[in-house]
């Protein structure tokens, strides 16, 4: 290792050394180690294979010494043809090992980057949709992969890197005291000159670093909001493109400005170093010679001596910053344990039951709810601020009670903010009740397994959310057993078979990020598409078919025939025909009954109704009466 290498190892190490620093629990090794079980013979061996190449590295000086010495002593040439093939050996064999070394590193890391990324994902998986309305969706993924990774490196890098520079230090230091113990106590000495610059400049570099990390975040951030499709629509509405260009440029403008810096901080700190070293070689060879003049010395120990400085500084230097390393990963394992140490609010029972076979009934028994409280469902680092917000928990829904039998549709009408969406999530399981009771089938949801609940019970939301895939995966993700027949058949009754057969590629065609290729009515459908494929007992639409028109929407409905039904909508035109309507406002229901009832009964309903379907002032008729004629 050259000394300009061993600078920068130490410099990389220092600037480590500034990660965030916290006390850790033995509970936290004892889970580590849970983790490196499964993996404990190759952890063995790979320490096993650092202690090789230690010793290897340290015989090579030797050896050279011993050219040397053969060389000017006038001695044997077979000798010297005996060292440089035994030199040339060692440097096989430790070319053999690093490429070993490397591959074993490699297998060790990146099963442990499986089974760690694997545990939090389903773990994630698991938790409630409130977990992920509160979450950044960035500062969860990088707990996947940067603090996974983090936590990788104490087994890939750091555990081996402490092994093998403990021994190629001793050795070093054995051989050097045994060749002469004033330079090596020379070289002991020169060692704070060293050290102490880089602790001092790695801090600076830290900073720099951790400034430069904040700019680049900003300007990512600030990227992928204005490139999404909502928000590059947003800005053409109503942005200003020179001002969103001038702010672009400024913030990259930062970036480049602190890359310069923190270029020419390092460049002068790894110049200075390697600067340092060299003159610790010169001051080797020079009181090295002088010894040998004298005959205190033989010359080829002073070259051994001089090959031997760099491998006396590369490990010091190195375990000099091993416990930061050591810290650093343990932070990054306790980071990745936070997520995993935070419970799921809705967790399936060990005797849970699948829905009874059959046409169900939904049930909703004096259902009262709240939503839960930021430190119930989140963490602090995964939103992103200094504290939890305190607030929630305060009840939505008090003393909801109904029930749709099964085949009935149920519509829920109201003011925006009464609590219908509430009330849909409930069905299935998106939360759970404080109080009373949601049932399926007569079963308690709470009392369901979630693979059933999800074959039984189906929702179709306003947003209809589609993943940046093709058409057939969005469609498959309802049912991937389902074949090409039964795709067609689902997009035939949801009124969209004929624009897919038009789109370039068919079933295989990207619909883009959210689905925003399509139209609003078309991404609508598509939903409505993939619950039909479904083929659920009891499906839930929740503003499903705000955006589609008459027509579409007749055709949905009438293709939904036969399934209890909750709707929820805003357009009254759409519900008329409900088994049962149910007026909610502030999380009660106020009224009940059919559409003909409710409109007798002059209350609420009706006054919603009156509000969308009565004349203008002017005499002519609103959207909404052309819409019902």
């Amino acid at each position: 290792m050259s000394m300009e290498t061993t600078a920068w190892t130490q410099l990389h190490s220092v600037i480590n050394a500034e990660q965030e620093r916290r006390p850790f629990a033995l509970a936290t090794l004892r889970r580590i180690g849970a983790f490196a079980r499964p993996h404990r013979r190759r952890i063995a061996l790979f320490v096993l294979l650092g202690v090789g190449t230690a010793l290897l590295a340290v015989a090579t000086p030797v050896l050279a010494g011993s050219v040397v010495d053969t060389i000017v002593s006038h001695g044997d040439e077979d000798e010297v043809v005996r060292l440089a093939l035994l030199i040339a050996l060692i440097a096989v064999a430790e070319a053999a090992l690093g490429i070993l070394g490397r591959r074993l590193s490699a297998t060790l890391g990146e099963h442990l980057i499986l089974d760690l990324r694997t545990a939090v994902f389903d773990h994630v998986q698991r938790m409630p949709v409130a977990f992920f309305t509160r979450t950044r969706t960035g500062a969860l993924v990088s707990r996947l992969n940067n603090d996974v990774i983090g936590a990788q490196r104490a087994f890939s890098t750091t555990l081996s890197g402490v092994v093998g520079n403990l021994v190629t230090l001793l050795l070093t230091l054995a051989v050097m005291l045994t060749l002469s113990w004033q330079i090596t106590l020379l070289a002991l000495v020169l060692l704070p000159v060293f050290v102490i610059p880089a602790r001092r400049m790695g801090r600076r570099m830290a900073t720099m670093q951790r400034e430069a990390a904040t700019l680049n975040a900003a300007m990512g951030t600030r990227m992928t909001e204005r490139f999404s499709a909502p928000g590059a629509t947003l800005v053409k509405l109503f942005g200003r493109p020179e001002e969103e260009s001038r702010e672009f440029a400024e913030r990259a403008r930062r970036v480049a400005d602190i890359g310069i810096r923190t270029a020419t901080a390092q460049a002068a700190f790894i110049t200075a170093l390697t600067l340092v070293s060299a003159l610790a070689l010169a001051l080797v060879y020079g009181l090295g010679g002088w010894f040998a003049l004298r005959g205190a010395l033989e010359p080829g120990a002073v070259v051994s001596l001089a090959l031997l400085l760099t491998r006396l500084y590369a490990p010091l230097t190195a375990l000099a910053g091993a416990r930061v390393e050591v810290m650093s990963a343990l932070v990054s394992f306790e980071r990745v344990f936070e997520v995993l140490d935070l419970r799921p609010l809705i967790e399936e029972k060990a005797d849970a039951r699948a829905v009874p076979e059959g046409p169900v009934a939904v049930e909703f028994d004096n259902v009262r709810f709240g939503y839960p409280a930021a430190d119930k469902v989140s963490l602090a680092s995964l939103e992103e601020v200094a504290s939890l917000d305190g607030r929630g928990g305060d009840e939505v829904l008090h003393g909801v009670s109904f029930r749709a039998e099964p085949g009935q549709t149920v519509a829920l009408v109201g003011s925006s903010g009464a609590g219908k969406s509430t009330i849909a999530q409930l069905m299935p399981r998106l939360y759970d009740t404080d109080e009373g009771a949601v049932r399926i089938g007569g079963v308690d949801v709470r009392d369901l397994t979630a693979r059933s609940l999800r074959q039984t019970l189906g929702m179709v939301t306003q947003d209809g959310h589609l993943f940046h895939d093709t058409v057939r995966a969005n469609l498959l993700l309802a049912r991937p057993e389902a074949t090409e027949d039964d795709l067609w058949d689902a997009l035939r009754r949801a009124r969209l078979d004929d624009l897919v057969r038009s789109l370039p590629d068919g079933l295989d065609t990207v619909v883009g990020e959210r689905g925003y290729r399509l139209s609003g009515g078309e991404r609508q459908r598509m939903t409505i598409a993939r619950l039909l494929l479904a083929r659920q007992r009891v499906v839930i639409l929740d503003e499903a078919t705000a955006h589609l028109d008459n027509t579409s929407e007749a055709a949905v409905q009438e293709a939904l025939e036969g399934r209890t039904a909750v709707v929820i909508a805003h357009r009254l035109s759409t519900v008329r025909a409900a088994d049962q309507i149910l007026v909610v406002e502030a999380g009660r229901i106020v009224e009940r009954g059919t559409h003909e009832e409710l409109l007798a009964a002059g209350r609420r309903y009706a006054e919603l109704y009156r509000t969308q379907f009565a004349e203008r002032g002017d005499g002519t008729r609103g959207e909404a009466v052309e819409e019902a004629a």
